[in-house]
């Protein structure tokens, strides 16, 4: 009969914690996870060890058994585990991120040069794309992504900006020509150049809200480009007069600065929550990415 050492540690969690949910939270494992550890462990042992109802988790006699003996075994463990790993001061190997490409254009720049800089001898990748991929399926150790597409059991963290804007602009040279519009419903009179995502969806419509009145619009105009690979085509385009851009307020920022691009119905652009960096909710993290984590907390602390 052979145990598995991560289902130990699970069953540990979740005994002492008396639920599945408090012991993800504990450990940084997701629930899910401690359930099918739980559940190889008890096949494997051939004895129920828990004792489930929708309100709690207790221990059955065999199981109280085995976490008074297991729970000294798995503390040395730790400790032994400890000692070695203080003889690796410098984490090293690969880290795979898939990131949506906004996330690799403005949330990334501030933070991979100097964590490449802290540790040299992790080698990162970066997988930019709009799809929606399982971040393990296409081998990566982890992802970034908003609030809406996070996959779940997953545990999550904020990275970047922690809230973001969508910006209307154009030129001065546009907004000259055909009027500043003052109110969201005004653009159906106006040339506005559109996003399709991977999936077909186009980003429409538009949304505002001022003093709790929303505003869906569905403009139209003479481009439609790609979502994150072809953004910077349609800036140029509403930079060169072509018609009104909405995307990412800080995308447009740089050329707000310039006078390339002048804002409009500021007062009606939309808040949302900023990016988060997700992954597998699992004891074990590899070295590159805890060191990653750990850098990406740090930062936010330092903002």
């Amino acid at each position: 009969m052979k145990a598995d050492l991560s289902d130990l540690n699970a069953f540990v969690a979740v005994a002492r914690a008396g639920g599945f949910r408090e012991a993800a939270r504990v450990s940084g494992s997701s629930a899910s996870f401690l359930s099918e550890a739980v559940r190889r462990l008890e096949a494997e042992l051939d004895v129920r060890l828990l004792n489930r109802t929708t309100r709690s988790v207790v221990t059955t006699e065999a199981g109280q058994g085995l976490l008074e003996r297991l729970g000294p075994a798995l503390t040395e463990v730790e400790a032994a585990l400890d000692v070695v790993n203080r003889f690796r001061d410098t984490p090293a190997g690969s880290l795979r991120l898939n990131v949506p490409v906004s996330a690799a254009r403005l949330v990334l720049p501030a933070l991979v040069p100097p964590f490449l800089a802290a540790y040299p001898d992790i080698r990162l990748e970066i997988v930019a794309e709009e799809s929606f991929v399982d971040v393990l399926a296409a081998g990566c150790d982890a992802g970034i992504r908003y609030d809406e597409r996070l996959e779940q059991d997953m545990i999550a963290i904020p990275i970047g900006p922690r809230y973001q804007r969508f910006a209307t602009a154009a030129s001065p040279a546009y907004l000259d020509r055909h009027g500043r519009p003052q109110h969201p419903s005004e653009l159906l009179g106006h040339a506005c150049l559109l996003g399709r995502f991977a999936s077909g969806a186009l980003t429409s419509p538009w949304e505002y809200e001022r003093d709790g009145e929303v505003v869906r619009v569905e403009p139209t105009g003479p481009l439609i480009v790609r979502v994150g690979g072809a953004t910077d085509l349609s800036v140029d385009a509403a930079i060169a007069g072509t018609g009104i851009i909405c995307v990412f307020e800080d995308w447009l920022r740089p050329h707000f600065d310039s006078g390339a691009l002048e804002p409009i119905l500021e007062p009606w652009w939309q808040r949302f929550s900023g990016p988060f960096l997700y992954y597998p909710g699992r004891r074990l993290v590899p070295a590159p990415l805890r060191a990653f984590i750990d850098f990406v907390k740090a930062s936010a602390n330092r903002a």
